[in-house]
């Protein structure tokens, strides 16, 4: 039986989570699924550069780990490119990173202030004082099953 995956750490969740040819109904479509934790590698290793090294030290995985990780998210997306598949970016035990998310019982506007920071006065839309933590970052989601940290998102 294999060991159970310790969370990764992500810095948050990408803007778009669905990618598909143009012109092509995406009920026609095969998805392939790529793990919020291998976004999270193509975006250090590619986009920003960083070395294996750095990008593992940074998702708090081994640098061995950190290869796998990102070797299997651009097999996926190299897949999607060449077949023209759909591409889906969901799941993966992580843990988000440096974020903390609030909500304004007035307004209901969200938004993210980092860790280290103090809690915000405020809401920035209305001025309102009511605010609180976004319930997903309360725990609810929390498991701990496996993970070393107790801080991982299990996929559903």
């Amino acid at each position: 039986m294999p060991r159970p995956r310790c969370c990764r750490r992500v810095a948050g969740e990408p803007v778009c989570k669905f990618f598909k040819p143009a012109g092509v109904p995406a009920s026609s479509l095969e998805e392939v699924v790529l793990s919020i934790d291998e976004f999270e590698a193509i975006r250090l290793a590619d986009l920003e550069g960083l070395y294996h090294e750095q990008a593992a030290e940074s998702m708090s995985v081994s640098r061995q780990t950190f290869g796998r990780i990102v070797e299997a998210a651009r097999g996926k997306i190299a897949r999607v490119l060449v077949e023209g598949l759909a591409l889906r970016i969901e799941g993966g035990v992580i843990e988000m990173a440096e974020q903390r998310t609030f909500r304004c019982q007035q307004c209901q506007h969200t938004w993210s202030v980092p860790f280290g920071t103090g809690r915000p006065v405020g809401c920035p839309e209305c001025k309102s004082k009511s605010i609180y933590r976004s319930e997903d970052e309360r725990g609810t989601e929390r498991t701990g099953q496996g993970c070393r940290r107790n801080l991982c998102r299990r996929p559903q």
